[in-house]
């Protein structure tokens, strides 16, 4: 690039602080450029422990890291603060709340967010999880179901606030509908005197053959077992057509729960659409074998944001932190 030539040095700008982004960095550590992060939030979260705050298992202060405190002693770099909003190719620079932020080289880690299908109306009522404010709100519900158990004195009512549905088989869902049976049935049936908890009922619904369809069959078995063993009702190419206040319509059959939460489908973040290139059908960026995208050359997306195959295999790379850090190391090598 020309405008690299002369004395100053590269401008490299990383939007996200999840794995891949934090990966990207560390990976740049030694490099002669000026590096910055921005994100939404001031922390770097361990998302796969989400679970666990989401079932009171952990405080959101055990999966949650400042971002500063990360890089304090990497001199090259500097955190900052924002809601990156879209990226202008023409002048290079990312739109950070009302600033534009120029760029030499761009890192696009901003992950993904909920996809309800075009039912954006049931979001308020099946919340998913995937940040802190998420885990507390879903927390929140999971113990008040609980507690409306306790004193209610219809047996109809009293069912309903001790069914929980988990709609998507992935491994969010597997985990929360695991964790969830798990807290019913083990940590907290000494805590209550009228209502017996470990009589929950945890529905885990997944439209595709078998839980955790993006790893191997026999993950998928093993799985499935365990989660039967902790009394989850796993319930297969089965697809939920409503969501309302009173429980989910799922087939023929309705549903009451008080609770029901949503891992069934991602979407890339909004970002990746001001790129004009190809996305796919969850709205992830299509990525070039090297995690660029089409026609620009010093443009990369990694992680949950990026449709990526593996190199070897041609399979989709699985969303997760694995694949996420594996892509920032391998982009801040390329850099």
């Amino acid at each position: 690039m020309e405008h690299q030539a002369n004395s100053r040095r590269p401008r490299i700008l990383i939007v996200g602080g999840g794995f891949g982004g934090v990966a990207a960095a560390r990976q740049l550590k030694s490099t002669h450029a000026d590096v910055g992060l921005i994100d939404r939030q001031n922390y770097h979260l361990f998302q796969p422990l989400l679970y666990q705050v989401a079932t009171a298992a952990l405080d959101p202060s055990d999966i949650a890291s400042p971002i500063r405190k990360i890089f304090r002693r990497q001199k090259n770099i500097v955190v900052g603060m924002g809601t990156a909003r879209s990226v202008d190719l023409v002048e290079q620079s990312v739109q950070v709340n009302e600033t534009y932020i120029p760029f030499d080289y761009l890192v696009l880690a901003a992950g993904a967010t909920h996809s309800y299908f075009g039912n954006e109306s049931w979001q308020s009522k099946a919340p998913g999880l995937k940040t802190i404010d998420d885990a507390t709100d879903i927390r929140r519900r999971f113990l008040q179901a609980f507690e409306a158990a306790e004193v209610e004195t219809d047996p109809a009512a009293r069912r309903a606030a001790l069914t929980f549905v988990v709609v998507g088989g992935g491994p969010t869902g597997c985990e929360l509908a695991g964790a969830m049976a798990e807290t019913a049935r083990k940590t907290i049936p000494s805590d209550f005197r009228t209502v017996d908890t470990k009589t929950a009922r945890i529905i885990l619904i997944q439209s595709s053959g078998r839980v955790l369809p993006g790893m191997s069959e026999d993950s998928s078995a093993s799985a499935l077992k365990q989660l039967e063993s902790l009394g989850v009702e796993v319930r297969l190419n089965q697809r939920v057509s409503e969501v309302n206040d009173e429980g989910v319509k799922c087939g023929e059959e309705f549903i009451p729960a008080r609770c029901v939460l949503w891992a069934a489908g991602v979407k890339g973040a909004p970002i990746g659409e001001s790129l004009e290139t190809e996305l796919d059908r969850s709205g992830r960026l299509i990525v070039q074998e090297d995690l660029t995208i089409p026609g620009h050359p010093n443009i990369f997306v990694i992680g949950d944001q990026a449709a990526a195959k593996c190199s070897k295999s041609k399979k989709p790379v699985p969303g997760g932190a694995q694949g996420a850090m594996q892509g920032g190391a391998y982009v801040g090598k390329l850099i």
